[in-house]
């Protein structure tokens, strides 16, 4: 189950469970839709607590249409709930909320709502609303991640139709899914945010939260704000449980970034680890086996992959994996990573991630294949020309530079690298005109 509370805009997320004296509702991808949309909720009394509103189903195929005018609350706790359809609720209350086969039930504070004007922060859903399909392109949840965020920006109407449909299991288990969505959504709040969110730290087909910190956070911190990433516990699949606070504070713009010079390496180093009942040595031969494969290539440079052995109260769950990390001399960071499989060597998992690495380097690129998407929504916004230089677009970051033109109207080129060091490599320059997102709040 999913739930978000507001406390002086003190902003918590939870994957699963549910905040006491909150309604259980209906987990998974759509739950991330009014998540997002509380972020900037400008009409908030002292010490209100939202409950998030689930819209629709969550599995493959589904449909929803969200949004509302402000509302202040007042009063003692109370619940209001509103039957599917089109009925919605009433227009001297809020404006028309619709969903899909389930209820939509929602903790206010107060006896009756009052009507406020939407102000310039609030989210006004006049006209008709932009129609999303969540099943085009990758077809999972960089569509709903990258939509969202920008609907919530914006102020956009928005429906999205087949969420997930490329995918074969519902939801947004990963920590740093949830960040990626909610961080631009914060960058242009009122006042800094804290956000603490629960879920897997290390999944797969997900940035392990390593490399959120190690190069996510250094990378990303060029476009003019910082980032504070508190990891409290770790969480493997399948349970989860993992917690991380994020700290932001609000920017009045984005700066644009370039990033095509990636220099020369200077150095490796990461991490390799267990938690839970796997054995330390585990551990020691994925770091064995991935500097033995990168000797092969850089044979002077110094390899420096430590072993953990993560303890009890530093990881909830059975997990391994491994990451690397390689500096430049420009300040470029890349890196390759790996989970541990049940079945699979320790040595297989260490050279899985040593390979992509290396690959990532014989591109020539200043961002890894892993960073490239995660930085589309930030050039987006941003005042300016950004470019990057990377190896192979991946679909990934072909759909999210597809909705932020899109959705935020950014204007995007995609070239091949004329750099006559790269005539021989696959590598291509990402640009991007942003739109000079600002901050009313500042």
């Amino acid at each position: 189950m999913c739930s978000a509370q507001i406390f002086n805009r003190h902003i918590s997320y939870r994957a699963a469970g549910h905040l006491s004296g909150c309604h259980p509702i209906s987990s998974g991808a759509l739950d991330l839709l009014e998540f997002c949309r509380h972020l900037l909720f400008e009409h908030l009394a002292t010490r209100v607590r939202i409950g998030c509103w689930a819209v629709g189903t969550r599995i493959p195929g589904s449909e929803c249409q969200v949004g509302f005018r402000g509302i202040r609350f007042s009063g003692r706790p109370r619940f209001f709930r509103i039957p599917a359809g089109p009925r919605g609720l009433d227009q001297d209350q809020v404006s028309e909320l619709r969903g899909g086969s389930q209820c939509i039930l929602f903790p206010a504070l107060g006896r009756r709502l009052r009507r406020c004007g939407p102000g310039p922060r609030a989210l006004a859903m006049a006209g008709q609303p932009v129609e999303v399909d969540g099943g085009i392109m990758e077809g999972g949840g960089q569509i709903l991640r990258v939509s969202t965020a920008l609907s919530c920006l914006l102020g956009l109407p928005l429906r999205v139709q087949n969420i997930r449909a490329g995918r074969s299991t519902p939801g947004l288990r990963s920590v740093c899914l949830l960040m990626q969505v909610s961080m631009p959504c914060v960058l242009f709040a009122a006042s800094p945010s804290e956000l603490r969110l629960k879920g897997g730290t290390n999944a797969e087909m997900a940035p392990q939260i390593d490399y959120t910190v190690m190069v996510f956070k250094p990378i990303v911190e060029k476009f003019g704000f910082k980032l504070n990433c508190d990891i409290k516990i770790r969480g493997y699949y399948p349970k989860g449980g993992g917690e991380v606070i994020v700290q932001i504070s609000p920017v009045k713009q984005l700066n644009p970034i370039n990033l095509t010079d990636c220099g020369s390496v200077t150095k490796i180093y990461g991490r390799a680890f267990v938690a839970g009942v796997l054995p330390f040595k585990v551990a020691k031969e994925m770091a064995a086996a991935a500097v033995r494969c990168i000797r092969k290539e850089y044979r002077d440079l110094y390899v420096n992959i430590q072993p953990v052995q993560e303890t009890k109260d530093q990881a909830f769950g059975n997990g391994s994996g491994i990451i690397i990390i390689a500096e430049t001399s420009t300040g470029c960071l890349l890196a390759g990573s790996s989970l541990g499989k049940r079945g699979v060597n320790a040595d297989k998992v260490g050279i899985e991630a040593a390979e992509m690495l290396l690959a990532n380097l014989r591109h020539g690129g200043a961002v890894d294949e892993y960073l490239q998407d995660q930085l589309i929504i930030f050039m987006a916004l941003a005042n300016g020309v950004s470019r990057i230089k990377t190896g192979p677009v991946t679909l990934h970051t072909q759909t999210a530079i597809h909705f932020a033109e899109q959705l935020a109207k950014a204007k995007f080129t995609v070239k091949k690298s004329e750099n006559e060091d790269d005539a021989s490599k696959d590598t291509y320059i990402i640009e991007c005109q942003g739109i000079g997102m600002t901050n009313p709040n500042l």
